[in-house]
């Protein structure tokens, strides 16, 4: 993961639109920004010459608008960034895909990469260890969801032993 750009929020999601609209249809056109972002076309053009500015977009008015190559850099990055906190929040803490992805567009902007790569990191780990693994994460989705535990701690342990001595 890259460092965080210095975009706003508001510059990030529009980015982030632009990249989407543009893997659908090849160009993007601020009508459809502004449809997909359910803004203004005002505030599409303010945001498009911002982008412009910063050279990670190619714009003009009333023409079709594209990444150029740094525009597409932070596009991933600030997807991948979304994608892997919505993963998170699905896989790990066992939220709803909806409160998901809404929490992982208002996170996104905010959480410095370092947490976002630490969370990955956890997740990849937990995954690997025979300690953990997706048994232990499926579990504590489990717990989240009823609340208490699917089986006694005892066994659960003795389970997890005994894998360890056959593995």
């Amino acid at each position: 993961m890259k460092q965080k750009s210095d975009l706003s929020a508001s510059l990030e999601d529009y980015i982030e639109a632009i990249y989407h609209i543009i893997e659908e249809k090849l160009v993007a056109r601020s009508k459809e920004i502004a449809a997909r972002l359910s803004v203004s076309r005002a505030s599409v053009t303010e945001a498009l010459r911002a982008l412009s500015k910063k050279g990670l977009i190619n714009y003009a008015p009333y023409e079709a608008i594209t990444l150029t190559s740094a525009g597409k850099e932070v596009a991933e990055d600030v997807i991948f960034r979304h994608e892997a906190l919505k993963r998170f929040f699905i896989e790990v803490l066992a939220i709803d895909s909806s409160i998901a992805e809404e929490g992982a567009c208002k996170i996104e902007h905010a959480a410095p990469p370092e947490i976002i790569s630490r969370m990955i990191s956890f997740t990849e780990f937990m995954q690997i260890c025979p300690r953990g693994g997706d048994d232990m994460i499926k579990g504590f989705g489990e717990y989240c969801r009823r609340g208490t535990q699917m089986e006694n701690c005892k066994d659960c342990i003795s389970h997890c032993t005994s894998q360890l001595k056959s593995g």
